[in-house]
């Protein structure tokens, strides 16, 4: 008879009892900081945290939903402002406030929430300054910079009894969604293995000198938690992604997603144990630190497998995928391309049950098929609901994948296959490796061993 498994608050919180009984009970226990109550016709108020790129995306979608304001736009970077003001106010008819550091904007009691869109290496202690300050948190992926920070970012959440959604879309998008059921079905059979694919293309960053910082920068405030270093235009906007101070690879940047699909598919709530990653950076001569061509197996505890592949340079599809994901089964196997799949079963590779985009509109969820925008209004939603079991990618969730992502550079970093234990979170008997876990913090922007 196998030993029975001791249920711990961890597997409770990431599997899901989900009960109105059981987020109350949580939230009581944990929360300690008074924050509004929000009826059904409340408005929300949102700080957007990192304005360029995505975060414009973010100042897109919070103003499509009925009573969200975005009061506050943060960013180190006082040029940036400009565009950002005029774009909110377009599409909200007011204008938000502007703040470069955002504690500041967290004193503010009638915030109710932040969305994070800022570099990676800013995302945990961003979200658990928030939920100390008794705001939710919409944080974009990857959760974190390393497994330790994220693990924090949990803690933090329950804690405070806050909400925390992870910016993993694919969670809320209804084709995605209809894949997951038909694997969950047994559509697949036994599913052992998934694959998830990022061909993208990168042209080289070249070579840049230091220079003088930018009028309007606030260098300080950018760099965080990350060493002090020279400023120079290479570590900067988007290309602070090629720097390990900053940034994850292109294995953490889009490999999130294809990590959360893959465990989501596979119905995996745990780390591997075992992780093997190759790659390098290939072809161009710059002063990039990354690999631009990754490959990483994952081995769970009872043998199944995840893999994910980066190719940063020029290459074929896999059949007809370049983001996306490859499921395989006893019956047969899935492709996962964006809101789209297909299956094909048994030995001859017969069409099965596919998803062809035809009928979003019946998602309530999804805004007549609008995709992501579904994820931003899952978290007003469970806002509204103060129940982060409404969350579609909780915290927990997004940990677990972002992890996986941070274990793969790890092991590519130092060269060689790593054992994991998934319950510590440490490695097993590598102090080499459990330096990787964590960094060390610039002070004051440091993450807090108790949040």
């Amino acid at each position: 008879m196998a030993e029975e498994k001791k249920v711990t608050r961890r597997d409770f919180m990431s599997t899901g009892a989900k009960t109105a009984a059981g987020v109350a009970a949580a939230t009581a226990a944990f929360s300690t900081i008074p924050s509004r109550v929000l009826g059904a016709n409340d408005r929300i108020n949102i700080a957007v945290v990192g304005i360029r790129s995505r975060g414009a995306t973010h100042i897109e979608e919070w103003c499509k939903i009925p009573n969200v304001e975005i009061t506050y736009l943060v960013d180190p970077d006082e040029n940036l402002f400009s565009k950002g003001v005029a774009d909110a106010e377009k599409l909200q008819g007011k204008k938000p406030k502007t703040e470069v550091d955002l504690r500041k904007v967290l004193e503010d009691k009638n915030l109710d929430a932040i969305s994070t869109a800022s570099p990676d290496h800013w995302h945990a202690l961003q979200a658990i300054w928030a939920c100390q300050a008794g705001k939710h948190v919409y944080a974009e992926k990857p959760l974190s910079h390393n497994i330790w920070e994220g693990r924090k970012m949990v803690e933090a959440a329950r804690r405070y009894g806050r909400i925390v959604q992870c910016g993993m879309q694919n969670r809320s998008i209804y084709g995605v969604r209809k894949a997951m059921e038909f694997l969950h079905s047994g559509g697949l059979g036994e599913v052992y293995m998934a694959k998830g694919l990022c061909f993208k293309p990168r042209d080289t960053i070249g070579h840049m000198v230091n220079s003088p910082i930018p009028a309007g920068v606030h260098y300080d405030l950018w760099l965080g938690p990350a060493p002090y270093r020279p400023f120079n235009p290479n570590r900067f906007h988007y290309n602070w992604h090629w720097f390990w101070d900053y940034g994850c690879t292109d294995l953490g940047n889009q490999g999130p997603h294809q990590m959360d699909l893959a465990r989501w598919g596979m119905n995996i709530n745990e780390l591997p144990k075992k992780i093997k990653c190759v790659g390098d950076y290939f072809v161009f001569d710059s002063d990039q630190e990354t690999p631009n061509t990754q490959l990483a197996t994952f081995e769970y505890e009872d043998g199944r497998i995840v893999q994910f592949e980066v190719r940063g340079i020029y290459t074929n599809s896999e059949d007809g995928i370049l983001i996306g994901n490859l499921f395989y089964g006893s019956k047969g196997w899935m492709r996962l391309d964006g809101d789209k799949w297909a299956t094909f079963m048994g030995r001859n590779n017969e069409p099965g049950p596919k998803y062809d985009g035809a009928g979003a509109e019946a998602d309530p969820m999804n805004l007549a098929g609008a995709g992501s925008s579904a994820h931003f209004i899952n978290f007003i939603d469970a806002v509204r609901a103060n129940d982060s079991f409404k969350l579609n990618a909780d915290v927990q969730e997004g940990h677990l994948s972002t992890a996986m992502c941070h274990l793969a550079n790890i092991s590519n970093r130092l060269g060689r296959e790593l054992q994991f234990d998934s319950h510590s979170e440490k490695f097993v008997n590598d102090d080499q490796a459990d330096g990787y876990l964590t960094r060390n913090y610039r002070y004051p922007y440091v993450v807090p061993d108790k949040v």
